[in-house]
């Protein structure tokens, strides 16, 4: 029971518990490690990670340990104590689960764990729904701002994004979609009974932005969907790590795989245009995942505010991206400050949608934006004539990016718009 049952989220959230007096008899050491996001936390519910330098071998002891004080303190108190996520690829080992006070105590002086954050609410980062034209790939291969002889035409390289795998870790893709042309499949899904599929369309939209033949940046890039979010476009922090998890030991077997059968292999990149208060734990996850070798791309969000009060995007390692419109200002409603490393279109961005393998749409927002770049460094990585690291494509689209092109943008806020260098 302790092990199979598993955790779905419920649509009552209560904020106050983070400032619950239960946390008043831990010693200083402990309150260190333990994180309580400001909002929509979960309550009961805890995530766990451990030191990055953690061994196999330390995992299972540390697991076994867990599993043996949880049995204890259920038998004292009823099962109120669960696993509902393990994470054990080669850089995130830990877990997330429903821990009751004793347990949560006994784990926070084990000296293996780097933090304990209180699992809470994650949203996919689009705004608002209007009809417009799919003026963002346009916008990637020119310099200069969009005239009425180039907002649609998008110059590029026909096979950019071959041997890539774009991982879209969101609400899941259509992958029937006739856009994808069959290089979409369906690679893992996260809440506790969902369905493999997309009931939401956000990831699907996503996906289309990334790889699509006629909507996609890097029109010849692999799609894997990786569903975290429900189809009511949110979920939680522990579900969305425990996809983080799974690109990271898909990316190793396919890495393997094609290193075995001779296949032409580019690397992979990743994105994820969902959001929510500031997380250690999802930004320690996706700061790991980049240093296993998966380059991600992450939305700033869209409340208009520093970028840094919010997880993902404030993560260290991955291109946080803020949104741009068709005339070159920061969109209204996008996050900015210096936990933004680039821009790129996010208005009235138009791409595939859910219902029909033949259905569009057009949404804005930061997650609208993310793709854009997500694409170029799919579209990059496979141009290279190596396998670029993180660090390099990461620098890439910052170096190849034009500088000074967005107007209103908050002080500390860098003002670069990507740029595919097409077009010269």
């Amino acid at each position: 029971m302790l092990f199979n049952k598993l955790f779905v989220v419920s649509s009552l959230f209560y904020s106050a518990y983070a400032s619950s007096n239960i946390f008043l008899d831990l010693t200083k050491e402990a309150y260190s490690l333990l994180h309580v996001p400001q909002k929509e936390v979960i309550p009961g519910h805890y995530i766990v990670m451990l030191k990055s330098d953690t061994e196999l071998s330390d995992f299972n002891s540390h697991y076994n340990q867990l599993y043996t004080l949880a049995t204890k303190f259920n038998s004292l108190n009823g099962d109120e104590n669960e696993i509902t996520h393990v994470y054990n690829s080669t850089t995130i080992k830990g877990y997330a689960g429903k821990f009751d006070h004793n347990l949560l105590k006994e784990l926070l002086s084990l000296d293996d764990i780097e933090l304990v954050e209180q699992d809470s609410v994650v949203h996919i980062n689009n705004v608002v729904t209007q009809r417009g034209a799919p003026w963002g790939l346009a916008r990637v291969s020119h310099e200069d701002r969009l005239s009425f002889r180039t907002f649609n035409k998008y110059t590029y390289d026909e096979n950019g994004g071959e041997g890539v795998t774009a991982y879209v870790v969101d609400t899941g893709v259509n992958i029937e979609h006739v856009d994808f042309e069959g290089r979409a499949r369906w690679g893992k899904t996260m809440p506790s009974g969902d369905k493999d599929e997309d009931g939401n369309g956000h990831g699907t939209h996503v996906a289309g932005t990334i790889a699509g033949k006629k909507y996609g940046v890097a029109k010849k890039a692999e799609i894997v969907a990786v569903k975290v979010l429900r189809s009511n476009g949110s979920g939680s922090t522990s579900d969305v790590i425990g996809g983080i998890n799974w690109t990271v030991q898909d990316h190793n077997e396919q890495r393997l795989k094609a290193k075995a059968s001779g296949k032409a292999y580019k690397g992979s990149v990743a994105n994820m245009s969902l959001g929510g208060g500031y997380s250690r734990a999802l930004n320690s996850a996706v700061d790991r995942a980049v240093r296993a070798g998966i380059t991600y791309a992450v939305a700033a969000g869209n409340d208009n505010q520093d970028a840094c009060d919010y997880s993902p995007a404030s993560a260290t390692e991955p291109l946080t991206v803020g949104a741009s419109t068709i005339s070159d200002d920061r969109a209204w409603f996008s996050n900015h400050g210096r936990c933004v490393d680039v821009f790129a279109p996010g208005k009235d961005i138009t791409s595939t949608w859910i219902g029909s393998k033949y259905a569009t749409n057009t949404i804005s927002g930061t997650s609208m934006a993310s793709p854009h770049v997500c694409g170029i460094m799919a579209y990059y990585a496979s141009r290279a004539d190596k396998v670029l690291s993180p660090e390099e494509l990461k620098n890439k689209v910052l170096d190849d990016a034009s500088e000074d092109k967005l107007s209103d943008l908050p002080g500390l806020t860098p003002n670069l718009l990507i740029y595919n260098h097409e077009s010269q």
